[in-house]
């Protein structure tokens, strides 16, 4: 390196280095180290000695390692939420009561309907269970399967086949159809072997059911054949229905003069107009109590039986179906206004011949929406069509969309659920072998396969309301004569006398006024956030915002420069040598010299260099001519001799 550049180098050296003017990213960390407001930084390079310069690099690390974690700690817990409890006591709105009969239908007006079906189902019994009056059990083994096929027929049978599993059999099985075993294709299906163990050495029934194609069957068997013979006719119980208009099936249920006695809510009478009917597919016509009539809902502002409602129920057990219900009563689910009442789901069954109190507790709960947890107010982000006329729950979503799969795979929607626009219920007129395909589904969504349970999202906001139940016999023996007698006169259209197994007395009211409310809010916020931070970085480091955004200046903006000044002064070097010819040009003349032997070069030259300089003129002459030393002339700096400084004349 020439000796102007040598100096060059040692003042920029010296020169004070200012942020992306330093040359390299070690000066400029060694700038930042001395001049920022973070004393571990600073001490590292002011410090003397190895060992302290050591100690103060770990220092400064285990400081930042312990500002990342309490950080992340305190991002991740961001989203938490802390809930809180509130209890008020209040004037209370009376929550709406559906009250359904177990017994959809009358049977005297879908007996015509269920004829064939009956009889079929009697002699299946007769021939499963043996229902003769022959004492020897041999012989009515022997018996029940010639009996059996000489009083029924086929059709339904045909359809879905009965079958019974003799004690650890499962390849073969007698047929309820022709009493004679045959060999069972396809896979057996235990109904109960999600729940608990099936022990193979126990007799089984069941029936079988193929796809439309025959190709795959499969046989679903149960360890009761009580259960086996109820599923196998709700099958065609439901096959038959959905072949009924909703007109006629609403004419063969219960009206409200007949399914209420007597009611009271509040200390006040109420009657038939206060319900407001609705029809479910499985327990025909359901009566709803406060449903929001005229816009208003009923309220109470006292606990306690007295201030509740209270009916008494006419459930009629002479009409119940025999095959499609096994017992007596009524089912009542308390829910919100506009909400769908899932009686098959959470209803509360109450008996006949018995006053049933339930005493209600009122939670509400309020959770927040995303990120938060995933919860969701009128269907927002959820990808499923709503087939119910009601405010969203999960219930809803989840019904909603294994119908909506019902109707994508089998081609027909099930009946116990509303009607999706444009479909049609199941039937086996339309669809032969719909039942196969309901099986598999319901068994996939059970499983969680369908994603029905991905896609649906809980409610943000709902009402509980606990129930407490108590029982008590009614009418008393002393009571009995006298209070069914006046109830019979008050019911004028009945024309039979009311037996006390016909009847249940309801009483739903609050215990207290005592209203839990559940409410969410976020454990920590935005400020919360940020002055959290700002103590772990004052806590560990002395550092402040001023100090953050200092570090984004220097490692990041000035790195970043000092890089691309690097990088363009490479490409710049590399554009000129690619330019440049193959052989060196001959270094400029210089200027103010003449003499070119003067221009001595510090570099010896090279035989390639030596070959591309110019030749040498023949003659070499001085350009600048010798001094005339005639011409010099010294002028006097003085107007007169100083004493002592004369020449003497001899010298």
């Amino acid at each position: 390196m020439a000796a102007g550049e040598k100096i060059k180098a040692k003042i920029k050296k010296n020169l004070p280095v200012r942020g992306p003017q330093a040359p390299t990213i070690k000066e400029l960390m060694r700038w930042y180290c001395l001049n920022t407001n973070t004393h571990g930084c600073r001490r590292i390079v002011v410090s003397r000695g190895r060992l302290r310069r050591l100690l103060w690099i770990l220092f400064t690390l285990t400081a930042v390692a312990l500002i990342f974690w309490q950080c992340a700690l305190l991002i991740s817990s961001f989203y938490t939420v802390s809930v809180s409890i509130k209890v008020h006591f209040q004037k209370l709105d009376f929550p709406a009561v559906t009250i359904c009969n177990i017994n959809p239908y009358r049977y005297s007006a879908v007996r015509d309907l269920l004829a064939e079906l009956e009889q079929e189902t009697r002699g299946s019994l007769k021939t499963l269970f043996g229902f003769s009056e022959i004492t020897s059990r041999k012989r009515r083994e022997a018996e029940s399967w010639s009996s059996a096929r000489k009083g029924t027929g086929s059709k339904f049978l045909n359809l879905i086949p009965l079958l019974a599993f003799e004690k650890g059999e499962t390849s073969k099985a007698r047929d309820f159809r022709t009493g004679r075993k045959r060999k069972v294709s396809g896979r057996i299906v235990h109904t109960a072997s999600d729940v608990v163990h099936v022990y193979e050495s126990k007799g089984l029934v069941g029936f079988q059911l193929c796809s439309n194609d025959t190709s795959s069957c499969a046989v679903y068997t149960f360890t009761s054949g009580v259960n086996a013979i109820r599923e196998w006719y709700k099958l065609h119980y439901m096959n038959i229905m959905a072949q009924v208009s909703l007109e006629k099936k609403i004419n063969m249920s219960y009206s409200a003069e007949e399914l209420l006695v007597t009611c009271f809510f509040d200390g006040e009478s109420c009657d038939a107009r206060n319900f407001t009917r609705f029809h479910h597919p499985m327990y025909g016509n359901c009566y709803t109590f406060n449903n929001r009539q005229n816009e208003t809902i009923l309220s109470t502002s006292m606990g306690g039986s007295e201030y509740g409602l209270q009916v008494i129920l006419y459930l009629n057990e002479e009409e119940y179906n025999p095959f499609l219900v096994s017992s007596t009563g009524a089912k009542v689910i308390v829910h919100r206004q506009f909400e769908y009442p899932f009686i098959e789901d959470v209803g509360t069954e109450i008996e006949t011949a018995m006053a049933t109190s339930i005493g209600m507790h009122l939670t509400e709960s309020f959770k927040l929406s995303e990120p938060y947890s995933r919860c969701t107010e009128d269907w927002n982000g959820v990808l499923i069509t709503n087939i119910y006329n009601a405010t969203y729950s999960l219930q809803i979503c989840l019904h909603s969309c294994f119908q909506a799969k019902m109707v994508e795979k089998c081609g027909c929607a099930q009946f116990s659920q509303p009607l999706p626009q444009g479909a049609n219920y199941c039937n086996y007129r339309q669809h032969p072998n719909w039942m196969y395909c309901y099986y598999e589904l319901h068994q996939a969504f059970v499983w969680g396969e369908l994603g029905c349970q991905s896609m649906c999202k809980e409610a943000c906001s709902f009402k509980e309301w606990t129930l407490t139940t108590s029982l008590a016999q009614w009418p008393s023996e002393v009571s009995e004569k006298w209070l069914l007698s006046v109830l019979t006169w008050d019911q004028g259209q009945i024309k039979k006398k009311l037996n006390k197994t016909d009847l249940a007395k309801l009483l739903i009211f609050y215990k207290d006024l005592n209203q839990r409310s559940i409410v969410e809010s976020p454990a920590n916020s935005i400020e919360m956030l940020l002055s959290n931070i700002g103590g772990q970085l004052g806590l560990w480091m002395s550092c402040s915002i001023v100090c953050i955004i200092e570090i984004i200046e220097v490692f990041f903006i000035d790195s970043l420069s000092i890089v691309a000044r690097h990088q363009w002064h490479k490409a710049k070097q590399w554009w000129a040598r690619r330019q440049a010819s193959p052989c060196p040009e001959a270094p400029p003349s210089p200027q103010g010299q003449d003499n070119l032997g003067l221009n001595i070069d510090d570099d010896l030259p090279t035989f390639t260099s030596a070959l591309c300089l110019p030749p040498a003129p023949a003659a070499q002459v001085p350009g600048t001519p010798p001094p005339r030393y005639n011409t010099l002339r010294l002028e006097r700096a003085f107007s007169r001799q100083l004493t002592g400084t004369e020449v003497s004349a001899e010298s």
